[in-house]
């Protein structure tokens, strides 16, 4: 088995934790999606005008890197709303969708995992180039490519991520293409 140990540092780079991966390959968290409540009507014309850089999406705050970066984004969201003169809250914060990625740097033979594994596979190269893998436990799908590179989408929490990659990594070396 294949185990990730990862902290976020100083400058909130993903480093090692504790000894070196076994199977040399490092998870970058991507993107995070997170949802709260401000717990007010808003009129979004008005914030539109009014604030700098605003997107007509109220709830959603993407693009942190870590958990406690899209908390942080969403609660200056919320000071900017209250900074216009509205009544906003900050309740019910969640973290929606946690996005990852990594490069198992050998190449996959996809063909014979999507016959092998096709209950939960689906790919057709022809409309997408890589393989959808969805996996049931966890629930997380990954995006496979013959390159190597995985995507690993739909986590609520990080270990997610770890778990379905600890998961799917024996059955991507049993798929490794032979390199000639």
């Amino acid at each position: 088995m294949c185990s990730l140990f990862l902290t976020f540092g100083p400058t909130n780079r993903l480093v090692p934790n504790g000894p070196q991966h076994p199977c040399n390959v490092l998870a970058v968290t991507q993107n995070i999606v997170s949802t709260v409540n401000l717990d007010c009507k808003l009129d979004l014309k008005a914030i539109a005008l009014q604030a700098r850089n605003a997107e007509y999406n109220p709830k959603v705050c993407t693009g942190a890197k870590s958990e406690h970066q899209s908390k942080l984004a969403a609660r200056k969201y919320a000071r900017i709303i209250q900074k216009l003169g509205f009544p906003a809250k900050f309740k019910d914060f969640k973290i929606q969708n946690i996005v990852g990625s990594c490069d198992v740097k050998f190449p996959i033979r996809l063909e014979g995992l999507a016959y092998s594994h096709g209950a939960f596979c689906s790919y057709e190269p022809e409309l997408f180039p890589g393989l959808i893998y969805r996996m049931k436990q966890p629930k997380i799908v990954l995006l496979i490519f013959v390159s190597g590179k995985i995507v690993i989408t739909g986590a609520k929490v990080r270990d997610e991520t770890y778990t379905a990659f600890e998961n799917i990594y024996p059955v991507l070396t049993e798929f490794r293409k032979s390199q000639q």
